[in-house]
């Protein structure tokens, strides 16, 4: 899915993430990562177990996301799963979402709010300009 210049790829979690299928899975997640500002979404829907396992390579998606100055964002996680991740703080460094467009439209907007302030930036910057006063001698 394309967004103002900027590809945001959707990945659907499977019910399990086990040691057995992690690594697989994140190869599958390194095309969607390895990229110059990655946006991804991990659809969460069918996710029913989270272990420490899990969580940690759900942090290390995101921490090798933020290096390439990207976000992964989640949607649709369960209301257990939700519970988790309030009780650890995961909430406070996932953006999470009821569902898949809402985290889509989540990378538009911020991608909007970012050019809007750029532009606020230039113009407080020429507007905070002086322009020299002319002295006259009395």
């Amino acid at each position: 899915m394309k967004g103002k210049g900027r590809t945001i790829s959707i990945r659907k979690l499977p019910p399990k993430l086990n040691s057995a299928h992690q690594q697989s899975f994140y190869r599958e997640l390194e095309s969607c990562i390895n990229v110059d500002r990655p946006s991804l979404v991990l659809d969460c829907s069918m996710l029913v177990r989270l272990d420490r396992s899990a969580i940690h390579l759900l942090l290390c998606c995101l921490e090798e996301a933020m290096k390439r100055n990207g976000d992964v964002r989640l949607a649709a996680l369960q209301p257990e799963l939700q519970s988790i991740f309030k009780s650890t703080g995961l909430d406070t460094i996932f953006q999470a979402f009821d569902d898949i467009n809402d985290a889509v439209e989540s990378f538009r907007a911020s991608r909007n709010s970012v050019v809007r302030r750029e532009v606020h930036a230039a113009v407080e910057i020429s507007a905070s300009s002086e322009i020299p006063a002319q002295v006259s001698a009395a």
